[in-house]
């Protein structure tokens, strides 16, 4: 009653919630498929295993480049997450790579000590050995350090919770047929909960996605 004696609704006066960002057709709460003729032609010399065909995006995390590109991630049900970058705008023109990338292992960092161990040398290595395979660094820097790339990524979940992870990373790369590549991804991750830092080291295993290899459902 008094809403509407003032001219207020009960839409206008609840908190909206932050909306996570799309692209390519892909959003929180939607799916889409991979191209079943091409995973199965790859999949023999990935890391990864049955991959499935079909995928939810249940979180979407977007985290800004010091290039002035933006990181999305659309995290699946499938423990994996489809990765874009762009430069320059959210927009398909503005796409410069995508990636489907799968968790391999992630290990709880427990002290000061060994955080700072992962930053220093750890993360970052000329070459990084996963199952017996060699991935070489790709980030190298000038000199003789290449020190992880940090980034702060923000994450939409579903029930509308919203939190900020920052991730200090280093990308390689191993060769496989016909030109492609398998990438590695390890990063050491902080989120801070209550005034304790909650850290971890995450390794993912990925490879190269062309916008025609998904289809986005609906």
């Amino acid at each position: 009653m008094f809403g509407k004696l003032f001219g207020r609704s009960k839409k206008n006066t609840e908190k909206a919630k932050p909306k996570s960002p799309e692209i390519m057709g892909l959003y929180l709460g939607g799916s889409f498929e991979l191209d079943d003729l091409k995973l199965k032609l790859l999949e023999p010399q990935l890391t990864i295993e049955g991959a499935a065909r079909s995928q939810l995006i249940q979180a979407v995390g977007e985290a800004p480049l010091d290039s002035g590109g933006t990181l999305l991630r659309y995290y699946t049900d499938d423990d994996g997450f489809l990765q874009i970058v762009t430069d320059g705008g959210l927009t398909e023109n503005h796409i410069t790579d995508v990636k489907l990338w799968y968790f391999y292992e992630t290990k709880t960092i427990g002290n000061e000590a060994q955080w700072k161990e992962a930053l220093s040398s750890v993360i970052s290595k000329p070459v990084y050995t996963l199952n017996g395979h060699d991935y070489h660094r790709v980030w190298d820097a000038v000199g003789e350090i290449s020190p992880p790339v940090a980034v702060t990524e923000t994450t939409y979940e579903e029930d509308g919770d919203v939190s900020t992870t920052d991730q200090f990373m280093m990308l390689y790369e191993r060769p496989l047929d016909n030109g492609r590549t398998e990438s590695l991804l390890v990063a050491g991750e902080e989120k801070i909960v209550g005034h304790n830092a909650d850290r971890c080291l995450v390794i993912s295993t990925g490879f190269d996605i062309e916008p025609a290899d998904i289809t986005i459902n609906g």
